[in-house]
């Protein structure tokens, strides 16, 4: 990977195209995501993703499929931006551990290793946005289930004003342990998962991880993202509890949690709602990565680097 060589202008391509990336990443799955924290925080509700899909569309129509995308965006672009920025400081982190040359190329693993620690970082600017966009894409579930009163008004500003009200600024961090305990190994996958790929589609043509091409390139994203959620599911729908069903009142901590689904729903209910997020995962981190990599490149030639 090309490296710009002042770190300040490095900083703010890998933030620009990081934040490219979230947006390509939201529009691309938003729907899919929506069915994903709907299954996670109401699983008898719902038989399976079609029965959520359509049952969403046929209450709220299209516009609750893309309930808390302003949000969704928010989250996506802040956590990318930090994530990708972070990723390429820590990157240099990882070469000044092994002793290595500043701007030396690193390994997959070495890499995986940067982007598990960048997750650390991106954690604390995802948690807030992310808390709003699982309350308002559950909120209908919420009021139906007799958790919270019906007929209250759902747009990111009530549940801002909610979230300030009840718990104070702190309280746009519940489930922030939990997004901490997802991203560190999760990110760990995604990129070296992302990483490795690249590697063999390069090896497979011959060619430099550059200039693979388009598809390879939007399939190691989606590959990247499978290995993500494939590892990290059940911590995430803890953490989508957490968040939602704090809307009702004070939830318990992540381990109350995550062993009070266990004893009361079973292993199985900590993984509702992972089909949409495996039919998601390719389409939206092959979105991302293309974004990414194509608006660092354009803004990496546009420096002259």
């Amino acid at each position: 990977m090309i490296m710009a060589p002042h770190p300040i202008i490095q900083a703010i391509i890998d933030f620009s195209a990081g934040a490219m990336g979230g947006t390509a990443c939201v529009l691309s799955g938003q729907p899919f995501d929506t069915a994903k924290v709907k299954m996670q925080t109401f699983p008898t509700l719902y038989r399976g993703f079609i029965h959520c899909f359509t049952s969403t569309f046929r209450q709220v129509g299209l516009r609750g499929l893309y309930k808390g995308t302003s949000p969704a965006l928010i989250a996506n672009i802040s956590e990318n931006a930090v994530l990708f920025l972070s990723y390429g400081l820590c990157q240099d982190v990882i070469r000044f551990v092994s002793s290595m040359e500043k701007g030396a190329h690193l390994s997959d693993i070495q890499k995986a290793c940067a982007g598990s620690l960048a997750s650390i970082f991106s954690s604390m600017a995802l948690c807030p946005s992310e808390l709003v966009k699982c309350r308002l894409q559950a909120m209908h579930e919420m009021e139906a289930s007799g958790k919270i009163a019906i007929g209250q008004k759902s747009t990111v500003w009530t549940v801002v004003k909610t979230v300030l009200k009840t718990d104070g600024p702190l309280g746009f961090y519940q489930g922030l342990t939990s997004t901490i305990v997802r991203e560190i190994p999760g990110y760990f996958c995604f990129f070296g998962a992302y990483e490795l790929c690249r590697t063999k589609f390069a090896q497979y043509k011959g060619t430099d991880k550059d200039s693979i091409g388009i598809l390879p390139l939007m399939f190691s994203g989606g590959f990247g993202g499978a290995c993500l959620w494939l590892t990290v599911y059940p911590i995430d729908c803890v953490k989508s509890r957490i968040q939602v069903y704090s809307l009702a009142g004070r939830q318990e901590g992540f381990m109350k949690t995550f062993m009070g689904v266990i004893r009361t729903e079973g292993f199985t209910a900590l993984y509702s709602g992972l089909t949409p997020t495996m039919i998601r995962t390719f389409p939206a981190n092959g979105a991302l990565f293309l974004a990414y990599e194509l608006s660092r490149k354009f803004m990496m030639d546009t420096a002259g680097y």
